[in-house]
């Protein structure tokens, strides 16, 4: 049996040229913080306060209540952020460069990842200077992030002695960010500039730390010494607990 023909498909006129994907949607957790660096390029970082950022970021002070604790901890966030982009994008090359080259660059990757809140940046730094409470709490962040971008360098950043470092980071780099927030250059001549003193400076401040380090003594260090074991004869005696 003959096989039916089948109708020519009509033609349709062809349609529009794909475009690029929609941009995925922004977490709540995202809208807080991008309302809260809008309101703190505005105002002063004691003036924010939940009720303005909920309006500003079109969530619900519920939804608010359910990321953050408080508006610090909305810039303990924002930190974090900054932390994995500059952490994300190393560049392998520089793995065989001196450490203060690689920390130059990891500095100025977390200074580029920055950039587009220097207002915010700028409100917060004078809010610092006449709060000292807040002050503190920036150092906690500082001192957290210091240490992840001296892992990012290849330089240790564990024990006392990385502890001792992070923290000279973070003064470091709140001497940079000084000379960042007034730097309208493009080329941020003055910020590499002083970013190259600081770290020159830092070199010789980790060259005592480590001849520090190397004379003091070492507690965990073994000693022959042992206590002898005490015998006696009353069985009732307890050796000492300390």
């Amino acid at each position: 049996m003959a096989r039916r023909p089948r109708s020519t498909p009509p033609e349709y006129p062809p349609g529009p040229p794909p475009g690029p994907p929609p941009a995925a949607e922004k977490s709540d957790r995202d809208k807080i913080i991008e309302a809260f660096l809008a309101l703190l390029s505005e105002q002063r970082f004691e003036d924010v306060d939940f009720t303005d950022i909920a309006a500003r970021a079109g969530v619900p002070l519920d939804r608010c209540r359910d990321e953050f604790n408080s508006v610090l901890s909305v810039l303990a966030a924002f930190s974090r952020q900054i932390d994995r982009t500059v952490l994300a994008g190393g560049d392998a090359d520089m793995a065989q460069e001196p450490p203060r080259e690689r920390l130059f660059d990891v500095l100025m990757r977390r200074l580029e990842a920055l950039s587009p809140h220097k207002a915010a940046i700028r409100s917060i730094s004078h809010s610092v200077r006449c709060n000292p409470g807040l002050a503190l709490a920036l150092n906690c962040l500082a001192l957290r992030s210091q240490a992840w971008m001296l892992t990012a360098a290849g330089i240790s950043a564990s024990g006392l002695r990385g502890a001792v470092r992070a923290q000279g980071m973070a003064c470091l780099y709140a001497n940079v960010l000084r000379t960042w927030i007034d730097d309208d250059d493009p080329g941020l001549a003055r910020t590499m500039a002083e970013l190259d003193r600081q770290l020159a400076r830092g070199a010789r401040w980790s060259r005592c730390l480590d001849d520090l380090c190397r004379f003091a003594p070492n507690p965990c260090r073994s000693s022959r010494w042992r206590p002898r074991e005490r015998h006696t004869n009353d069985p009732g005696e307890q050796p000492a607990v300390i």
